[in-house]
């Protein structure tokens, strides 16, 4: 099944309405391997001190992982952090990919 936030985050960006920063929270090889254009690379042992430094709180945020597992736990430690818009991509780069989203590397 298609991942319609995969799926929504392709058609906004298409759009040319970026508001929002897609989190990648794998580690920097698989990061380096392949990842979804414009992806910000913050592994998730790091996520939550560079995230505050890094983005506003109420900025839109998109996150995928390894898995669904851990999307599931980056998006709880943002929120735990004050971070108000936070969503995962189910399926990450995989559903990416299916949903013709732009990616570089693999």
């Amino acid at each position: 099944m298609l991942d319609s936030v995969a799926h929504d985050l392709k058609s906004r960006l298409e759009l040319g309405q970026p508001g929002f920063t897609i989190l990648d929270v794998r580690d920097r090889s698989s990061y380096n391997t392949g990842h979804i254009t414009g992806a910000v690379p913050i592994p998730l042992a790091d996520l939550t001190s560079r995230a505050k430094t890094a983005f506003h709180s109420k900025r839109e945020i998109f996150v995928y992982g390894e898995n669904d597992e851990q999307a599931t736990e980056a998006t709880q430690l943002l929120k735990e952090a004050g971070f108000t818009h936070v969503s995962e991509i189910k399926g990450g780069l995989s559903a990416w990919k299916t949903a013709g989203g732009a990616t570089v590397g693999a």
